[in-house]
C-alpha cells in the first residue's frame, strides 16, 4: 500500500480532514484542533511596511487583508477548502448561494453584454435578472442546456453560459464537457451552479467550466445553522475579475459561519454518503407505489441523465423530485401529511424536507413533461429510512 509523502498527495477525505486546523503556538508548542473563530472588523499592523505589503499583495489580486471584510484566518482556512474540493486556484466567500451567483455575473457581465442561461437554473436567478441584471443592461435567455438548442439563442454580444447540474428541481444531468466545448468555440464563460456536489461529488472546473459557484448553506455547512456562498475559478484573469468585484461590492461573512462551515465540512464524505444511501433507498420504495409516476434523482438507474451521473460523478446526495399521479390538491395534502418531513426551501442539512413544486415553476424547465402530474422535491436525511418510508407511505395513502 502506498502511503502519501505530504498532504497534498493524499486523497480528498484525508485533506478535508488536516487543512485548516489551528496553529500551535510557538512558545508552548500546543493549540487546539479546530481553527478559531477569529472576529474582527479592524486589522491592525506591526509597521507601515506590514501595510505595504499586505496593500501590494491586494494590488495584485491576491489575498491581501487591510481591512475585517475580507477576514482573517478562519475565512483564509474556509477558502483554502473550497478550492481543495473544486481543484481551483481562488475561491471568494459569499453571504448566500444567491449573493455568490451575483458576485460572478457582476463580475464577469458588462452592460450591453447577453448571457445564455439553462432553464433548469436555480429560480431566483430569473428574480435577479428581473431587478438588477435587466436595469444594469445585461441580458438573459434562458433554453434548453444542449449545444443545439444554445447555438440558436447566440447573439454577437453573448459573453456566458450559466448552467446549474444537476438541475434545480427535477435534477437534470447536463453534460458539462460537451458545453464546455460549445462555450470554448464561442468565448464563452462557463460559470456552472455546483451546489448539489458541493465540489465533493462533482467538480465542474476538472469537466471544463470556467467557474463554480456553491451555495455553503447546504452540504458543506451541513446543519442547516448558516448562510453562506463561495465562488471558485483558476484562470487568473477571471479570478482577478471575480476579486476585483467582491471587494467593491462589500462582502463580508461572518466569522462564526465561516467557522461552521469548516466544521461542517469534516463530515461532509460521510455525511453525502448516507444521504445518498438513504435516498436510494426511498427511491426503491417510490418505484414500487402506483402513485408515482416518475422518479428524478440521478443516481437512480431508470433516470434519463444516469449515465452522465455515472461518468461525471463520484457519488450522489439526498435529492430528489417525485411526478405523482395526483391533482395539486391532493399533493399538497400528501406533503401536509408527512410527518418527519419540515416544508421548507432549503436542503443538505441532516433532517429530510419537503417542497411542493409550483407547476409555475415547472414550466420553466424544458426538460419536463410532468403534464398532469404534480411534482414534489424531497431532501432525504439521516433518518432511519424505514422511518422515513413508513412516514411517506401514510402520507401517500392520505393524500389518495
Amino acid at each position: 500500500m502506498s502511503h502519501p509523502s505530504s498532504l497534498s498527495d493524499a486523497q480528498l477525505d484525508t485533506r478535508l480532514q488536516h487543512l485548516g486546523l489551528a496553529d500551535l503556538d510557538p512558545g508552548t508548542g500546543a493549540g487546539p484542533v479546530a481553527q478559531p473563530s477569529v472576529r474582527t472588523s479592524t486589522v491592525r499592523f506591526r509597521d507601515l511596511a506590514a501595510l505595504d505589503k499586505a496593500q501590494a499583495l491586494k494590488s495584485q489580486g491576491e489575498r491581501g487583508v487591510t481591512y475585517g471584510r475580507v477576514g482573517l484566518d478562519t475565512h483564509a482556512a474556509l477558502e483554502k477548502v473550497f478550492c481543495e474540493l473544486e481543484g481551483a486556484q481562488r475561491s471568494f466567500l459569499a453571504p448566500s448561494g444567491l449573493s455568490a451567483i451575483t458576485l460572478a455575473l457582476m463580475a464577469l457581465l458588462s452592460a450591453g453584454d447577453h448571457a445564455l442561461v439553462a432553464d433548469c437554473a436555480y429560480g431566483p436567478v430569473r428574480y435577479l435578472d428581473k431587478i438588477v441584471l435587466s436595469r444594469m443592461g445585461v441580458e438573459l435567455s434562458y433554453c434548453r442546456a444542449q449545444p443545439e438548442a444554445l447555438r440558436a439563442q447566440l447573439k454577437p454580444n453573448t459573453r456566458m453560459l450559466y448552467v446549474e447540474s444537476p438541475g434545480s428541481l427535477l435534477f437534470e444531468m447536463l453534460d458539462l464537457p460537451a458545453l464546455s466545448r460549445f462555450a470554448r468555440e464561442h468565448n464563452l464563460v462557463l460559470v456552472v451552479d455546483n451546489t448539489w456536489g458541493a465540489g465533493y461529488i462533482y467538480r465542474p472546473l476538472a469537466l471544463g467550466a470556467d467557474v463554480s459557484v456553491v451555495a455553503g448553506t447546504k452540504y458543506v455547512g451541513g446543519h442547516s445553522d448558516l448562510m453562506l456562498g463561495a465562488v471558485m475559478a483558476s484562470d487568473p484573469a477571471i479570478a482577478r475579475r471575480i476579486n476585483d468585484t467582491h471587494y467593491a461590492m462589500g462582502y463580508a461573512v461572518s466569522a462564526d459561519d465561516a467557522w461552521l462551515a469548516l466544521r461542517g465540512v469534516r463530515t461532509l464524505p460521510i455525511r453525502l454518503k448516507q444521504h445518498a444511501a438513504n435516498a436510494l433507498e426511498v427511491c426503491r420504495f417510490l418505484a414500487s407505489r402506483p402513485e408515482v409516476a416518475r422518479i428524478h434523482h440521478p443516481a437512480w438507474p431508470q433516470d434519463p441523465g444516469h449515465a452522465l451521473w455515472q461518468r461525471d460523478c463520484t457519488g450522489s446526495n439526498g435529492m430528489l423530485s417525485v411526478e405523482l399521479k395526483f391533482d395539486q390538491e391532493q399533493a399538497r395534502r400528501f406533503v401536509d401529511a408527512l410527518q418527519l418531513f419540515g416544508i421548507g426551501f432549503s436542503w443538505g442539512g441532516y433532517e429530510s424536507l419537503v417542497q411542493w413544486v409550483e407547476p409555475s415553476s415547472i414550466a420553466c424547465h424544458g426538460y419536463c413533461e410532468a403534464g398532469d402530474n404534480a411534482v414534489v422535491r424531497l431532501h432525504i436525511g439521516l433518518e432511519s429510512t424505514q422511518d422515513v418510508i413508513a412516514d411517506i407511505a401514510r402520507a401517500l395513502d392520505a393524500a389518495a
